[in-house]
């Protein structure tokens, strides 16, 4: 599954997901965690509030974790429509700490939460192999 981490330093979560300059951005599995990339927003100038969002979503739209400082309720909300379930952690929490965890809660049994969103993630791929016309 691949997770976010809203990072200004690639090492560590510190950013609020309104404001995050870089999303660093994990593939997590049952047998570890490594690193597809950094993805790094563009600083725009006069940027409105549903600006900042729209751009921080689509950086993240393939992600089905994002790891931040804050979140605020609205953004939350949007974050949630699109099946990505934002999780708040403690300011300066390293990135390696919190991959390794989810590593750990996926070799043993989930926790709610974390099986709720593996399950929504198998329902969409099932519902993206019949939306292109292929027996799955």
């Amino acid at each position: 599954m691949k997770v976010a981490f809203a990072t200004d330093d690639g090492s560590r979560v510190n950013a609020h997901f309104g404001q995050s300059s870089m999303f660093a951005v994990y593939n997590v599995t049952k047998n570890g965690g490594e690193l597809i990339e950094l993805r790094k927003l563009p600083a725009h100038l006069n940027q409105d509030e549903a600006g900042k969002i729209d751009s921080r979503l689509e950086a993240v739209s393939d992600c089905i974790l994002i790891f931040i400082m804050q979140i605020g309720a609205s953004a939350a909300a949007r974050v949630t429509r699109r099946k990505i379930m934002p999780v708040k952690v403690a300011f300066g929490s390293p990135i390696d700490e919190q991959v390794k965890r989810l590593v750990e809660l996926l070799q043993g049994k989930p926790p709610m939460w974390l099986a709720k969103v593996l399950r929504a993630e198998e329902e969409g791929k099932g519902e993206g192999e019949e939306a292109d016309g292929t027996d799955g």
